[in-house]
């Protein structure tokens, strides 16, 4: 029998072909590994405070996210608080603290706070006929609509928020065409479409006609700067400065209504403290600001609709399937104040979290950003 012996030098290794070389490179990059992500920039880093409350490095970079990546849209301003205290803020270009941006629909949360305060005071009633004048003629149905129905959206007024082309949707009409210079008598003129409070739909008009209500309820005059100025001081004196929100400032259209659908600015660290002050259930540094009651109300699921409340969202699944939040990711006592082009003011009650981001989102790339703000709130899960 003939042993083998192993050669003294070894035999030379095959190199491997080009297109071997790269299947083997492809192969080690998948190996179970994750792939490696991308260094933060100085600027990401700077964003977020050194005890944000959650992982400091993924929050950095879901905020960066919002501000680099193109399919989110263009995010100018993003805050977050986190137990009372801000503890990420980030500006765009041409952005920054002092800057007032538009909340467009966030508008109608105020609108309806302004309401809540007013019907606190004893000038308005949530289950009796809202005290329109043109709606209170014998044998007009109109005269049935309570406040309660006008805030959630249950009015039975014909509407159009939006169509195409975009001229004909009542929302631009009553805004910037016909409506705009008495946009309440545009939106009072509307004829009922369905029984008060048989139907949910979502409507500016709604919130422009509560705007004039609360006019009426705090002067009888009918002259555009006494109404103006009767809201103004109103909302500085009642809400706006004790929430600290001393930036705010409400848009009127020429007949002195607020436009309390849309036209309210104010910087993002003010609405971020809007938020605490909802999420402190109408109280700011131990002041009662409104009656928790009201909040309580305003969070309470709408009939017909369990994804909204009393001008303002929750994060419940919506009828039309077409979600406004993340049901099903987040707490079910997240509500938002959500405005047009991507305006939110999202509040987590379990959390003690306010996120607030502000910019311009089309349409289709909402539910991408939508992701991201949730993937921003799920970090600060604590259990």
């Amino acid at each position: 029998m003939v042993t083998r012996r192993p050669p003294l030098i070894a035999p030379k290794r095959r190199l491997p072909t080009p297109l071997v070389a790269l299947s083997l490179a492809l192969l080690a990059g998948c190996g179970g590994g994750e792939k490696a992500e991308s260094p933060l920039s100085a600027q990401a880093m700077a964003a977020i405070g050194t005890r944000p409350g959650a992982p400091r490095e993924a929050l950095a970079r879901a905020v960066d996210e919002l501000f680099t990546d193109p399919m989110l849209g263009e995010t100018r301003a993003l805050v977050v608080m986190h137990r009372g205290r801000i503890v990420a803020e980030r500006y765009a270009p041409g952005y920054g603290p002092n800057t007032k941006l538009i909340g467009w629909s966030m508008s109608k949360t105020i609108t309806g706070v302004l309401i809540g305060l007013l019907i606190s005071d004893g000038r308005l009633t949530l289950d009796e006929s809202a005290p329109v004048p043109s709606w209170q003629r014998p044998g007009d149905p109109r005269g049935e609509i309570t406040l309660r129905q006008l805030l959630q959206m249950r009015s039975g007024l014909r509407h159009v928020e939006s169509t195409t082309p975009a001229g004909d949707a009542d929302t631009v009409r009553m805004l910037a065409l016909d409506g705009r210079d008495d946009m309440a008598a545009y939106a009072e003129a509307q004829p009922l479409v369905a029984e008060p409070g048989s139907r949910w739909e979502y409507s500016t008009a709604t919130s422009v006609i509560l705007a004039d209500i609360a006019a009426r309820a705090l002067t009888d005059s009918r002259d555009p700067a006494a109404r103006r100025q009767a809201v103004s001081d109103y909302l500085h004196s009642r809400l706006f400065m004790p929430a600290g929100m001393t930036s705010a400032t409400p848009e009127f259209d020429a007949a002195g209504t607020l436009i309390g659908g849309s036209m309210i600015h104010a910087t993002a660290r003010d609405w971020g403290r809007f938020g605490e002050f909802l999420r402190n259930n109408g109280m700011v540094n131990g002041a009662r600001i409104v009656p928790s009651d009201w909040v309580g109300f305003m969070l309470s699921p709408a009939p017909h609709n369990p994804g909204y409340g009393a001008q303002i969202w929750l994060n419940r699944h919506q009828p039309s399937g077409e979600e406004e939040l993340f049901p099903g990711r987040g707490k079910a006592n997240i509500f938002a104040a959500i405005g047009h082009l991507g305006q939110y003011v999202i509040v987590s009650p379990d959390q003690e979290l306010t996120v607030v981001r502000l910019g311009k989102t089309d349409h289709a790339m909402r539910p991408a950003l939508v992701r991201k703000l949730a993937d921003i709130v799920q970090l600060y899960n604590q259990d």
